[in-house]
C-alpha cells in the first residue's frame, strides 16, 4: 500500500467511527484485526475481529458523541504511525473535551490489520504544554478538523 492509501483508509475508518458506520468500518478491517488499548484506561482489554471493533466503536459512539481526527500520519512498509484527537462528551450534558493520542497500525491485504492506541482517557482535554497545535494545522475545540483530515475526508 502507498503512504497516501493508508492514510486515506485511516481517515475512512476514523470518519465511519465518528458516525458509527459499523459497514464501512468494517471494509476498513481485517476479518481479523486485533486492537490494544493502553491500561489502565476504562475498556482497555483488546478488542478482536472487524465484526467486534466495528459494534464496539458503534456504541463507545453513542455514548460519548465522539468525532475522531487524523492530525498526523507517518506511513512505511506495512505499518503507519498517527497522532490523532477524540472529541467527546464525557456525559450527555458536558462540554467537549480534547482527547489527544497516537495510534500505531499494521495493514495486510489492504486493509487495517492492527492498532495499538496509545493515550490517557480523561474527562477534561489534554494536550501537549506549550505545542502549537493550530500553527501546525491540528485539531481543536472548536475546530474538529485538521489539515491531515478535514471534515468530509473520505476519498
Amino acid at each position: 500500500m502507498t503512504s497516501a492509501a493508508k492514510l486515506d483508509l485511516i481517515r475512512r475508518y476514523y470518519d465511519a467511527c465518528s458516525t458509527g458506520d459499523v459497514a464501512t468500518m468494517r471494509e476498513t478491517l481485517a476479518e481479523d484485526v486485533v486492537h490494544y488499548f493502553l491500561a489502565p484506561n476504562r475498556g482497555s482489554a483488546p478488542v478482536a475481529g472487524d465484526e467486534g471493533l466495528a459494534t464496539y466503536w458503534q456504541k463507545v459512539q453513542g455514548l460519548i458523541d465522539g468525532r475522531w481526527v487524523v492530525d498526523s500520519f507517518v506511513g512505511e512498509g506495512d505499518q503507519a504511525v498517527i497522532e490523532w484527537t477524540l472529541y467527546w462528551r464525557p456525559d450527555a450534558d458536558a462540554d467537549r473535551v480534547a482527547t489527544r493520542g497516537a495510534e500505531w497500525y499494521r495493514f495486510a491485504d489492504g486493509r487495517i490489520a492492527e492498532i495499538r492506541a496509545y493515550y490517557q482517557q480523561r474527562e477534561s482535554s489534554s494536550e501537549l504544554e506549550g505545542f502549537d497545535y493550530a500553527g501546525r494545522g491540528y485539531s481543536r475545540l472548536g475546530h474538529e478538523q485538521s489539515s491531515v483530515h478535514p471534515v468530509g475526508a473520505q476519498l
